[in-house]
């Protein structure tokens, strides 16, 4: 046992003399939290693309699915809640896209607010800061929105800016290494199209495939910036590696009404009534993630004339 060890001592020392890439030998932990989720799921593949990494996800398919499996993940069920307990294996990078995720839903589902947001986002600092690892958490546009008076109009608004507030103390507290990036409606492959977490470029998907009106909240008028889950994941990845602190907004700068969005796909429309919580618009704060890099390459016009020509389904 201890020539075998020895030999493979020397190996490696031979390795690092001659200049060899040694990197397999010191493969990264990422850890995403919400891994078989919508965006969780197209990051996780992405990064297992990475031979430095070793991919991991920690999920309680709350709205994750199995369906969203990819290959060359450490899967694990369970919740943010309990981060201790699960996650023994040191963590060099941690995504935290496990929180609950839906405006218009929030006023009903206010103890998911309570446990996935608050409780569930407090332990996960605390593991970031116990651990020393570097966190990027997914925060809401919903912060910008109707020029910042959007921050109360909902639990879930209220939640992730809250959420804001507490890591950046987090850092003045205790030094962490983190980064906050902020996600513009974001759409494209493993997004929900049905029941009441749907995406709304999903809900439209699901409608044309089975000849259903698309229903649109009053006004209508009411614009967003469509970002594809692609230009997301890039986004991501660029800040994990060169980002610090807040304010990496990750969205498109294409802004479109929710009526032009129907008109590209061609249904009918139905109007349905005005819901608390639904900003007007928001604005988008991208500078810093730009620097970095990164600029959007998916465009919402184009990905829903693919979607036409291969029957409302999604291609890549």
């Amino acid at each position: 046992m201890a020539e075998r060890l020895g030999r493979a001592l020397q190996k490696l020392l031979h390795q690092f003399e001659s200049g060899q890439d040694l990197s397999i030998f010191m493969k990264k932990n990422i850890l995403v939290i919400g891994g078989a989720g919508f965006i969780g799921s197209n990051l996780c593949k992405k990064l297992s693309k990475n031979t430095t990494y070793t991919v991991h996800s920690l999920d309680n398919y709350f709205s994750g699915s199995i369906k969203n499996h990819q290959n060359n993940i450490n899967y694990i069920r369970g919740s943010s809640l309990d981060i201790f307990e699960l996650i023994k294996f040191k963590v060099d990078i941690l995504f935290h896209l496990g929180e609950y995720s839906r405006v218009e839903e929030s006023f009903n589902d206010i103890e998911y607010i309570n446990e996935f947001n608050k409780i569930g986002t407090l332990k996960v600092l605390e593991f970031t800061r116990k651990n020393n690892c570097k966190l990027i958490y997914a925060g809401s546009s919903t912060k910008f929105g109707d020029g910042g008076k959007n921050i109360f109009e909902s639990p879930y608004a209220w939640s992730k800016s809250s959420n804001v507030d507490m890591i950046n103390n987090y850092n003045k507290w205790y030094n962490i290494n983190y980064a906050i990036t902020y996600f513009y409606n974001v759409y494209g492959i493993n997004e929900i199209e049905t029941g009441k977490y749907a995406t709304l470029i999903g809900i439209f998907k699901n409608n044309m495939k089975n000849n259903k009106s698309l229903k649109i909240v009053k006004p209508g008028t009411q614009k967003r910036n469509f970002t594809h889950v692609d230009d997301i994941v890039s986004g991501l990845i660029k800040v994990s590696k060169n980002g610090f602190g807040d304010f990496y907004g990750i969205g498109s700068a294409d802004k479109y009404s929710i009526i032009e969005i129907a008109n590209l796909f061609g249904g009918k429309i139905e109007f349905i009534s005005e819901r608390k919580g639904n900003r007007m618009d928001a604005d988008l704060i991208s500078e810093k993630t730009i620097k970095l890099g990164w600029k959007p390459r998916m465009n919402i016009e184009d990905y829903i004339n693919s979607l036409k020509l291969n029957g409302w389904k999604d291609v890549r």
